[in-house]
């Protein structure tokens, strides 16, 4: 047998991902590409590792075993890349942070330089709703987790690192003149939502709970950029975090209207679970943010402090 180290990895991604697709996309290669591998690994082997049923792939009983075999070799290969890197002195390895979407408009500022820094890092970020960022930090997927909600149901540790402020935003159509509205004005406006799960869906229905107030829901969309673009638009109006709609306002596609209780604050924090151990990569970047959270929000984030 023949097999490399490359088509065993593009496998393992099949496996993981049921699609040759999406393997593509995460491996960042062509589908006909991953379809290659796929067939010159099959080709070493008389049992089918997977089988199209429809337009979907199945992975076979074989198939698993054999997934979970080149995830135990490569795992094995980072290992001894980390202790090559190691013994030269450099630090080596994954560090891998689930980021909720409006997350991403905060996290890449805290680990630009850090990743720099150290060129032998693979950083992993994913980014989703609270839903799957607690789903990945709960099943130990990833190292740390960025929210701006804390879990409740989960025990955990933290950094804070930002405060979180959330204003009702609407696009650039209207005058809005009055110095404060009343917050009942929410009463009167298309509202924008996102979707369950999601961190600023919950602080917007705890807001309007609390305030008794009974919106108008325009719709529903699954992600800060949509919502964002929806406002731009003029289909409605939403709360939104300051954080990711810093462009918009200095280009006056969108304002922030004051109303009576808002802004809603929070604060974007790194959690991880309680008592777990963290690889070498991930102390470092935890230490790392200890010494330079202050220094790197006063640099990149001067500027929410005037609203």
């Amino acid at each position: 047998m023949n097999y490399t180290l490359n088509q065993l990895q593009i496998f393992l991604k099949i496996a993981q991902t049921q699609s040759v697709t999406k393997a593509a996309e995460e491996l960042h290669l062509t589908q006909p590409a991953v379809s290659i591998q796929l067939r010159n690994l099959q080709l070493q082997f008389d049992i089918p590792l997977t089988e199209v049923v429809g337009r979907k792939i199945y992975i076979t009983d074989f198939g698993k075993e054999l997934a979970e075999a080149a995830e135990n070799i490569l795992n094995q290969v980072h290992a001894i890349n980390y202790k090559t890197h190691a013994f030269k002195g450099q630090l080596t390895g994954k560090l891998k942070i689930s980021v909720v979407s409006t997350g991403q408009y905060v996290m890449p500022y805290f680990i630009t330089d850090f990743v720099g820094q150290h060129a032998n890092v693979e950083l992993q970020i994913d980014v989703t709703n609270k839903k799957g960022v607690l789903s990945s930090l709960e099943n130990n997927e990833v190292d740390f987790a960025l929210v701006s909600v804390l879990p409740t149901t989960l025990n955990i540790e933290k950094l804070d690192l930002l405060q979180n402020k959330l204003y009702l935003v609407g696009g650039s159509r209207n005058e809005y003149k009055e110095a404060v509205y009343d917050k009942s004005l929410l009463n009167n406006l298309p509202i924008i939502f996102r979707e369950k799960g999601s961190g600023t869906r919950q602080t917007m229905q705890d807001f309007m709970d609390k305030n008794n107030l009974s919106v108008l829901k325009k719709m529903e969309l699954t992600s800060n950029e949509a919502v964002k673009q929806a406002v731009i638009a003029g289909m409605g109006y939403s709360i939104m975090p300051l954080i990711g709609i810093k462009n918009e306002l200095n280009n006056k596609d969108v304002q922030i209207i004051p109303v009576t209780g808002l802004p809603i604050s929070s604060t974007w924090s790194l959690i991880w679970l309680k008592g777990k151990n963290h690889s070498p990569v991930a102390a470092h970047f935890l230490k790392y943010l200890k010494q330079e959270k202050d220094n790197i929000v006063a640099d990149k984030f001067h500027w929410s402090q005037s609203y």
